[in-house]
């Protein structure tokens, strides 16, 4: 069987900025973001890592890393999702983020699910 399809997991984002708790004057502009992971591979998989990568529209990277993703380590079976929602400060009006999770699949097999580049900015900032 192809292991391509058998681990098939996609990965949906949606990002809000969050005027309410950003302070412009202090150059911090927070942004939340909601990821939506659908398992459409035919064998039940867990998440249980994760890594990021902000990019700033400075330059300014930082990585996070850690265990699961919003206290959680999710068990996705075929055809089902888990949606969560979290967020970052960045110190410009625009940047990016990516990363990847690493998951374990309930046969043992472990490997990383890439999250495509996503543009945090605020209104108006970029057309």
């Amino acid at each position: 069987m192809n292991n391509e399809k058998k681990y098939d997991i996609n990965i949906l984002v949606r990002t809000t900025y969050l005027p309410e708790q950003s302070d412009e004057e202090a150059d911090r502009h927070v942004f939340s973001y909601t990821i939506t992971i659908s398992n459409t591979g035919n064998v039940a998989s867990q998440l249980i890592s994760r890594h990021w990568i902000i990019t700033s529209g400075d330059g300014n990277i930082h990585e996070v890393r850690g265990l699961g993703v919003v206290g959680e380590q999710p068990l996705i079976k075929p055809g089902d999702t888990f949606e969560y929602t979290s967020g970052t400060t960045i110190p410009s009006l625009a940047g990016t983020m990516k990363g990847s999770y690493q998951m374990v699949a309930e046969d043992g097999f472990h490997f990383t699910v890439d999250i495509p580049e996503f543009i945090l900015s605020v209104p108006r900032v970029l057309h």
